[in-house]
C-alpha cells in the first residue's frame, strides 16, 4: 500500500529533517512515539506547543520507505498483509527448532532413561536381583530429569520432544513392572528375556529416534516413541 502524506502531514513529520527549521522557537522532548504492533519508537519534541517526529524515525519502525521528488516526500507504507504477516513469521520462527536449554535438559534426561535400561538390562541377563529399591533410585533421576526438560520446553518442537521423552520414561516404567513382577512371583527371567521383548525394543527404538533428533536439532517423529 502507498501513502502519500498530505501537505500538513508532511509539514508535521518532516520539519525535524528539513534545513530551514528555526533553532530559536522554544524546542521541548516530550515524549516517545511507539506505533502499536510495531517494534522501536521514535523521539518526540515540542515546538511552540505542537508536537513533531523526525520522518525517518517514522518510517524505520513502520517499516515503511522515503522517497523524495523537488519539494514533496512520500512516504510508502508496506501493505497491511505483509503488517499482519511480521508477527507469524518472528512466531513461527521463535517456535521452530529446539531451544538450547531443552537440548541440555532433553539429552540428559534422555541419558539417565538409558542408565536405567542398561542398567535393569544388565541385573536380568547376569541374574541379580532387581528389587524395588534397585529401580527407584534409577527411576527418581529420570524423573528429575524428565522434570527439568519441561521446566526448559519454550518452543513446539521441545513440547513436542517433551511428550515423547515422557513417552520412553512411561515405558521404561513399565518394563521395569514387568521385571519386578516376574521376581516377586518367583518367575523364571532367561538371561536373554529382553533380547525379544516386544517393550524393550520400542524403548531402544525411541531412544534412537530421541538420538537423532537432537543430532539434527529439528523434531521428527518417526513413531517409534509412541
Amino acid at each position: 500500500m502507498r501513502e502519500k502524506l498530505s501537505s500538513a502531514g508532511l509539514m508535521l513529520l518532516a520539519l525535524l529533517a528539513m534545513a530551514g527549521l528555526g533553532l530559536s522557537q522554544a524546542v521541548q522532548q516530550s515524549g516517545v512515539l511507539i506505533v502499536s504492533g510495531q517494534p522501536g519508537q521514535a523521539r518526540v519534541v515540542q515546538i511552540n506547543g505542537k508536537s513533531y517526529v523526525d520522518i525517518e524515525a517514522l518510517a524505520r519502525i513502520t517499516n515503511g520507505s522515503l522517497s523524495f521528488g523537488g519539494n514533496q516526500i512520500t512516504l510508502t507504507l508496506p501493505s497491511s498483509a505483509a503488517i499482519a504477516a511480521t508477527p507469524a513469521s518472528a512466531s513461527q520462527s521463535a517456535n521452530s527448532g529446539f531451544s538450547k536449554d531443552f537440548m541440555r535438559a532433553g539429552i540428559e534426561a534422555g541419558s539417565t532413561i538409558r542408565e536405567w535400561r542398561t542398567a535393569l538390562s544388565s541385573a536380568v541377563q547376569n541374574g541379580y536381583p532387581v528389587t524395588a529399591d534397585f529401580v527407584a533410585g534409577y527411576r527418581s533421576q529420570a524423573a528429575t530429569n524428565l522434570r527439568l526438560a519441561s521446566v526448559a520446553a519454550s518452543t513446539d518442537s521441545d513440547r513436542n520432544a517433551f511428550q515423547l521423552l515422557s513417552n520412553e520414561f512411561d515405558n521404561m516404567q513399565k518394563l521395569s513392572n514387568k521385571i519386578l513382577a516376574a521376581r516377586q512371583d518367583m518367575s523364571y527371567i532367561s538371561a536373554d528375556a529382553l533380547k525379544d521383548d516386544p517393550l524393550n525394543q520400542q524403548i531402544l527404538n525411541c531412544a534412537r529416534s530421541l538420538a537423532a533428533m537432537a543430532a539434527s536439532g529439528q523434531f521428527q517423529d518417526d513413531g517409534s516413541c509412541h
